[in-house]
């Protein structure tokens, strides 16, 4: 869990539409059919979208690497490139709404595999766009709530697998961040089990 904490501080501190349909992978009888739809990786609309380094145009690329399902683990590619562009030291931007509804769709294809990024991701930009008030695209809101509407579900098609800290808190900011409780959100992506007991030690002290 200490891990997925480091990790998560290295991202955040450095730097039209296609329809697809799928059963998400998942043995629960909760499973059922999603579908999310995106802004296609070869619109042109990427070119005029940005990210913190400016126009949004590499993105189609690394969002391509996510099809395979790649872990995010010891900063690997496209992973560590997503977070320094889209989610960069409290800010999200255009690119990051537009990205947001393909991550989740991979997410819906291995809720038992895919790992805590898949959740945290999504999590992390709809906080920090509450907590930024960043208007959204009207293009894109559309597909930006509607993916968030469909992670709480894929929260609960992940039940079957192993959780540890670091997955458990990510999962539940992700509930929360798509319901609208950004503070909780933001704090539960801290609320790692070693965390908690901190603050259940302060929560009794008051």
């Amino acid at each position: 869990m200490k891990k997925m904490r480091r990790a998560w501080r290295i991202f955040v501190l450095q730097r039209g539409k296609a329809h697809f349909h799928f059963l998400a992978a998942s043995p629960s009888p909760m499973s059922n059919m999603l579908q999310i739809s995106c802004l296609p990786l070869d619109s042109p609309r990427w070119h005029e979208l940005e990210h913190a380094y400016g126009q949004a145009s590499d993105i189609p690329d690394l969002l391509r690497q996510l099809a395979s399902v790649p872990s995010s683990d010891a900063d690997q590619e496209p992973w560590f490139s997503l977070w320094s562009a889209l989610a960069h030291q409290n800010d999200v931007y255009d690119a990051s709404f537009a990205a947001v509804p393909h991550v989740v769709r991979v997410l819906a294809t291995s809720p038992l595999t895919a790992d805590f990024s898949y959740f945290q991701f999504p999590a992390v930009v709809e906080t920090w766009r509450q907590q930024g008030d960043v208007a959204i695209p009207d293009d894109l809101k559309a597909d930006y709530f509607a993916a968030l509407a469909a992670l709480p579900t894929l929260v609960a098609q992940a039940a079957d697998r192993d959780w540890d800290g670091g997955f458990l808190a990510c999962a539940l900011s992700a509930i929360a961040a798509a319901k609208g409780f950004a503070t909780v959100s933001g704090v539960l992506l801290e609320m790692t089990p070693d965390v908690a007991d901190e603050c259940k030690e302060w929560l009794e002290s008051r």
